[in-house]
């Protein structure tokens, strides 16, 4: 894939820091009160499976609910990207974070699996996507040869994030009860969406993006092709190893508090392990960097995960795979400017989001339908 000129847009050149530091600090909240948040949905499943709160609904049904999360997020893309153009990423994003809280909280007062079908699912998807597809652009427009680590520790929001929803929402529960700990975990990613809004600002004066939804252009051109094709395939693999991985622990006879721990590990590893790839990113070949760690997961399902028969070799797969399986997340942003330059970035990520749609939402019913109470994860 040749890469794009870094400065074929007019105006100044991405100033590596200055307030790009506290953008890098607001995505970060974003990261972790959207998709960290919605790492805690199996634990409310789990709920949900074992009180027989809601009798009419199948596993099935849950699973659904918890693919509308990434499904209604990555189809708002084209919407989004238009909105903000149109009325500016405060504004979009603002609508985000109503649509977010308000799907958590009304979640609460559920009675029937259709409301939570719309709440826990449509409306927090919606807020996920009117949140994060916004934010995600802004990072590499204040950062060039940083870019990638800038990134790497904003996209490690969603790790912490997720361990800290995954294993703090069942203790909620017990202490409070179901409402109460939608009621948190809404005001929690209110509160940080909030503050995230408020700092973020992008530098769309200076390189006047076109903002496309679908850039017709850009998906005629072979470099970009091969682009997408690398993000529907990695997202398959990264779906399918990510919502099977408890799902093994179980099969392989270990308890449901260590296939819980599992997946806890893997978000640990996703925190540590972002940060470092963009290092290694900023200082090498982007697009190298994110084909070898593609392969290097494969790699490690091959040689540790498959063969794993206790508890610690899973855990050592666990940490390992979370610091390299997400890399998509955190570089297809880099790679967006690499490929098309920092000026068609937000119309080539709106044609990644499209992309993905499939893959994430596919595969991610099967696994939790089957365990769904292990169903905890992070992106």
């Amino acid at each position: 894939m040749p890469s794009a000129s870094l400065h074929s847009f007019p105006g100044e050149s991405p100033p590596d820091g200055g307030y790009g530091w506290l953008c890098m600090a607001a995505c970060f909240m974003i990261n972790f009160s959207t998709w960290g948040a919605v790492a805690s949905y199996g634990v409310f499943l789990s709920f949900y499976m074992t009180t027989n709160r809601f009798p009419e609904a199948s596993p099935l049904d849950f699973a659904l609910i918890g693919g509308f999360n990434f499904a209604f997020a990555l189809l708002t893309a084209p919407l989004v990207t238009v909105l903000t153009r149109r009325l500016g990423k405060h504004v979009t994003m603002s609508t985000g974070i109503a649509l977010q809280t308000t799907g958590y909280i009304t979640a609460g007062f559920a009675t029937r699996i259709w409301q939570l079908f719309l709440t826990q699912g449509v409306l927090v998807g919606l807020g996920v996507g009117f949140i994060y597809i916004p934010s995600l652009p802004i990072l590499s427009q204040w950062f060039e040869a940083r870019r990638s680590l800038a990134n790497g520790i904003s996209s490690a929001g969603s790790g912490f994030g997720g361990a800290l929803f995954a294993w703090s929402t069942g203790a909620i529960i017990d202490a409070l009860g179901l409402r109460w700990a939608l009621c948190i975990t809404g005001i929690i990613t209110f509160t940080l969406a909030a503050i995230a809004t408020a700092i973020v600002r992008d530098r769309n004066k200076y390189i006047r993006p076109p903002q496309l939804a679908f850039d017709t252009t850009l998906l005629a051109r072979h470099d970009v092709q091969l682009l997408l094709a690398w993000a529907f395939f990695s997202m398959l693999g990264y779906i399918a190893l990510l919502f099977s991985l408890s799902d093994f622990a179980l099969s392989i006879g270990l308890s449901s508090q260590q296939a819980t721990d599992t997946i806890g590990l893997l978000n640990v590893g996703t925190a540590i392990g972002r940060p470092a790839i963009g290092i290694l990113s900023d200082k090498s070949s982007r697009l190298n960097v994110a084909g070898a760690l593609t392969l290097i997961c494969s790699l490690f399902t091959f040689a540790i995960w498959i063969p794993a028969q206790s508890f610690a070799p899973l855990a050592v797969f666990a940490v390992l795979a979370g610091a390299v399986l997400g890399v998509f997340w955190m570089t297809i942003g880099p790679l967006c400017v690499e490929v098309a330059g920092l000026k068609n970035l937000q119309s080539l990520l709106s044609l990644s989001w499209i992309t993905i749609i499939l893959p994430t939402t596919c595969e991610l019913v099967t696994p939790i339908s089957r365990h769904p109470e292990l169903a905890t994860s992070s992106l």
